[in-house]
């Protein structure tokens, strides 16, 4: 009878040993991954604050009566892509913008409107008084006087902007694991140092940074609108990565990545609010483009836009931010209340 107590409470000892490392796995695994994630944030904090510039004179969009608030608004944001090389002779302040793309986010829908915009679209530019292509803007005043004519375009404030060179988008997408892009064709196209070293085919691809960037800024084959759409779809694939759980792991080398190549007037609570749209996985995203034609008759190239294309991207762009509603003006607060119906309406929404 000894001898059988004994070995219960043998077992009950080790049953209970095993308990109690199990738990102290879990314990350490939980303070792991808490203090991986203070450490993270700490790192994206001081990315953030290195990222961060204010534009003198521009605390606010001037279509705007007071600043926005992200976790309770709506708002929009311009993504500037530029070319600052010196292989090409291009430097920081005088660099033309290769690539536009300007979002809206509607905070109740948690949807995104991706629109791009062509390179050589013949606009007027504010900060110069005459018109001319829209990427010599940011070469003739910088970012400030992108954003001036982007939002004279579409009379829509530009809320947040987020200005990044070749080098962080290549480094971010490396840091992702790559991401997966449907490539419409055959490529052959010089990689960022102009190098004749990437190679495509068509289909369904995993492309690392370098590729992606090939994919982002060719036009041979095809044209500017092609090109801008090409372009939304490697920003949804980004997004799409950075909105999977098997992302989590490598935040940290995507914070890294972006170091000097990145700026934005956002601050890092700013940038946490938009997580929200992440939440519930990859957010519903709806691309837009502009339609116009090629113009050849100054002997320079230009691509006219179609005012009646203009109008109707303005409008969709404004019913998603909620600023068509006759019970809101440009301003902040009440931007997400009526938006849904917006959303939902096929007449005013493409």
């Amino acid at each position: 009878m000894k001898r059988n107590n004994y070995k219960k409470k043998k077992r009950s000892s080790k049953a209970s040993l095993l308990i109690k490392v199990a738990l102290l796995l879990v314990a350490s695994l939980l303070i792991c991954v808490t203090a991986y994630g203070v450490y993270i944030t700490k790192q994206a904090e001081h990315a953030a604050d290195s990222a961060h510039e204010v534009l003198e004179g521009r605390e606010v969009s001037t279509l705007r009566e007071e600043k926005v608030k992200p976790v309770h608004d709506n708002v929009s944001i311009l993504f500037v892509g530029v070319d600052d090389s010196e292989n090409r002779g291009q430097g920081s302040e005088n660099s033309r913008s290769d690539a536009l793309i300007l979002a809206t986010l509607n905070n109740k829908t948690k949807t995104i409107k991706m629109l791009s915009i062509p390179r050589d679209s013949y606009v007027n530019i504010p900060s110069v008084g005459y018109k001319d292509k829209i990427t010599h803007a940011h070469a003739l005043g910088g970012t400030l006087s992108t954003i001036e004519t982007v939002e004279g375009l579409f009379d829509i404030p530009i809320d947040y902007y987020v200005r990044m060179n070749f080098n962080a988008f290549i480094d971010v997408v490396d840091a992702l694991g790559g991401v997966e892009v449907e490539v419409p064709y055959a490529l052959h196209e010089k990689d960022e140092f102009d190098r004749n070293t990437i190679n495509l085919q068509p289909g369904l691809q995993h492309l690392n940074g370098s590729e992606a960037l090939a994919l982002a800024r060719t036009r041979k084959q095809d044209n500017d609108i092609e090109r801008g759409k090409r372009q939304q779809e490697i920003l949804s694939a980004i997004i799409k990565q950075v909105a999977s759980v098997g992302a989590i792991s490598k935040y940290d080398d995507v914070i890294k990545a972006i170091g000097d190549n990145m700026k934005t007037d956002m601050t890092f609570s700013e940038m946490k609010s938009f997580l929200s749209y992440l939440t519930q996985g990859m957010p519903r995203i709806d691309s837009l483009t502009l339609d116009g034609a090629d113009d050849m008759s100054t002997g320079v190239y230009y691509y006219q836009l179609n005012q009646e294309s203009v109008d109707e991207v303005t409008n969709t762009l404004k019913n998603h931010l909620n600023l068509n509603s006759s019970s809101s003006s440009l301003t902040s607060g009440n931007t997400g209340k009526d938006s849904a119906a917006a959303e939902d309406n096929p007449s005013t929404v493409q």
